[in-house]
């Protein structure tokens, strides 16, 4: 809170409020995007499914780190040298702005909603773990302080406060699991065999380190972890809340070295919680995470409990809280941002806003919204594993978001009605088929157990859903009579390569 009031002294202008004045270094922002992405489902989720799966948990991080690399090759540099403030500023460069803008603000919201309620989820099982509260009740009540906190952090300290609360969350973060594995290895003698065959033994069997044990059991399982990966991969780059990173540095040589540090540092975590994981497995044992408040969510605060007694745990709770919180705060002010910049300020007052304090006031009402509603759907995700919730709003950053970025950065021909169609198209897909999957309901570990109406037989859509919205948008641009225009194409190119022009937009 302290870092926030500090960092809202100079939050003035929509530039400092939306992209913290682009103030921020390579390295700084590198560290705040790992921030960023290093999420409640990274800490809590992955290590509680490598605890429980082992190998099969494993490969959730395997498929958010290599996503970096698509995010480095093909969008940081682009979108930082063609955009102002959101994906909505690239999308509409070449395209009619109005209804491509609010196309590109609905997808922001839906992935920033999913998102939102994985973290709430992660809150609600964290705090429940933490003061032994069973009730829906309380967790609920818990949901609702995180949300209340959140919404301050958002209000008061812009992009520039949420950035800097970024910034230590992950120092804290990569410390507190830094000395959590050396303190596991060093019961092993620094011996990782030693510690994998303890968790095989505590697990029964050779099924945590063989593929198989989560995803391997049914023909169906094994494709829709196929499903899951291409999520992940392509997910990254369709994040609103990680593109949005990108336009906090001045320059696009800063936006690459910023995914270059952010790259090492969530490697190097992805490591950590490999070890944290089989750690929690043959330290604390599978069935006693499984029947924890918070369920596969409590392996690593468990793990903290086991290893360093009550103090330990009270400082993983803590980062692991200040992780939920950050995340939170920095969900809600891309959604905030890109209401209130595509949607108010070019799409209803069409670009003519007298008073340039009006747009900020708006983006913070939009932010109470987002967290009233944010609170609402975390009380009823309460018990979803997290990564999984996760995996869900990947699904739709890479079947709504990434295909229409690709082709508007790449495709000469690319026109409205193929964004249009893409976006939506992307959309519509992938939420009918989550609605539609055992995720929801017609499965024990569904959201709605007691219901039965999925027919979609995959819990992740990606497999269909992302090349859909690839064909969509293609067929949208075919088919319609709408021309491309190639001197706005051949400006975006220009500038999405070399960068010429970008700065005096940004400063206009």
């Amino acid at each position: 809170m302290v870092v926030v009031f500090r960092a809202s002294r100079n939050t003035k202008t929509a530039a400092d409020y939306y992209a913290g004045g682009r103030a921020f270094t390579g390295p700084q922002n590198g560290i705040a995007i790992s921030g960023d992405y290093l999420s409640a489902a990274s800490f809590l989720g992955i290590a509680g499914a490598i605890a429980v799966y082992g190998y099969d948990g494993f490969l959730y991080s395997i498929g958010f780190l290599v996503a970096w690399l698509v995010a480095l090759l093909l969008v940081a540099e682009l979108l930082r040298n063609t955009g102002k403030y959101t994906m909505g500023d690239v999308l509409s460069f070449r395209m009619r702005e109005r209804p491509v803008r609010t196309a590109a603000s609905l997808s922001t919201l839906a992935v920033t909603f999913f998102y939102l309620l994985a973290q709430m989820a992660g809150a609600g099982g964290l705090v429940a773990l933490l003061l032994g509260i069973h009730s829906k009740a309380g967790q609920a009540l818990v949901i609702a302080v995180v949300g209340a906190l959140m919404i301050v952090y958002v209000l008061v300290g812009g992009m520039k406060g949420t950035t800097w609360v970024q910034i230590i969350k992950a120092a804290l973060l990569i410390a507190g699991a830094f000395v959590m594995t050396l303190w596991v290895l060093g019961l092993y003698g620094f011996n990782l065999s030693g510690l994998l065959g303890d968790a095989a033994n505590v697990a029964g069997g050779d099924s945590v380190l063989n593929p198989g044990a989560q995803y391997g059991k049914t023909e169906t399982s094994k494709i829709d972890f196929v499903s899951l990966g291409i999520a992940l991969v392509l997910g990254t780059a369709g994040l609103p809340h990680v593109l949005m990173r990108f336009y906090t540095v001045p320059t696009a040589k800063e936006a690459r070295r910023s995914v270059v540090w952010a790259i090492w540092l969530i490697g190097l975590f992805y490591l950590f919680t490999l070890v944290l994981g089989y750690g929690a497995g043959a330290l604390v044992g599978p069935d006693t995470i499984k029947d924890a408040p918070g369920g596969v969510n409590s392996a690593a605060p468990l793990l903290a409990l086991e290893l360093g007694g009550p103090l330990l745990l009270g400082f993983i709770a803590a980062v692991a809280f200040a992780t939920i919180l950050a995340v939170v705060a920095g969900l809600t002010i891309t959604a905030s941002a890109s209401f209130a910049h595509d949607i108010y300020a070019n799409v209803i007052k069409k670009g003519q806003i007298d008073d340039k304090n009006q747009e900020v006031k708006i983006a913070r009402i939009t932010a109470v919204v987002i967290g009233i509603v944010s609170i609402l759907g975390g009380i009823a995700a309460n018990g979803q594993n997290v990564a999984f919730l996760v995996a869900l709003a990947f699904a739709v950053a890479a079947s709504a978001n990434l295909p229409t970025l690709l082709y508007s950065l790449f495709w000469k021909r690319f026109n409205t009605t193929g964004a249009l169609w893409s976006i939506y198209g992307g959309l519509a897909v992938t939420i009918a088929l989550i609605v539609f999957s055992p995720a929801v309901s017609g499965s024990e570990d569904a959201m709605f157990p007691s219901l039965d109406f999925a027919w979609f037989p995959l819990k992740n859509p990606g497999l269909i859903s992302i090349p859909v919205s690839f064909l969509l948008g293609y067929l949208g641009t075919v088919l319609s009579k709408d021309k491309a225009d190639e001197a706005k194409y051949a400006e975006m190119e220009v500038r999405s390569l070399t960068g010429t022009g970008a700065e005096k937009a940004v400063s206009h």
